[in-house]
């Protein structure tokens, strides 16, 4: 094998995620920010989040002039 082609995957890593969460990982990296993670996860959870959607289905309706019945 060749010397120095392949990285140095010796860091202990500490992943950080948006809702709080961090445990440690190996890495080639020193720290990784991640958006989602199993303990957020809605496929982990069971829970489905609604991001903006009620609002989007309310603009389309008030565009078109669509009136529910």
């Amino acid at each position: 094998m060749q010397e120095g082609l392949h990285p140095n995957y010796s860091h202990e890593t500490v992943v950080k995620c948006a809702c709080g969460n961090t445990f440690t990982t190996g890495s080639v990296k020193g720290e990784l920010k991640v958006d989602i993670c199993s303990k957020c996860h809605p496929f982990f959870t069971g829970k489905q989040k609604m991001v903006d959607a009620g609002g989007r289905v309310d603009k389309f309706m008030k565009k078109f002039n669509i009136t529910n019945e």
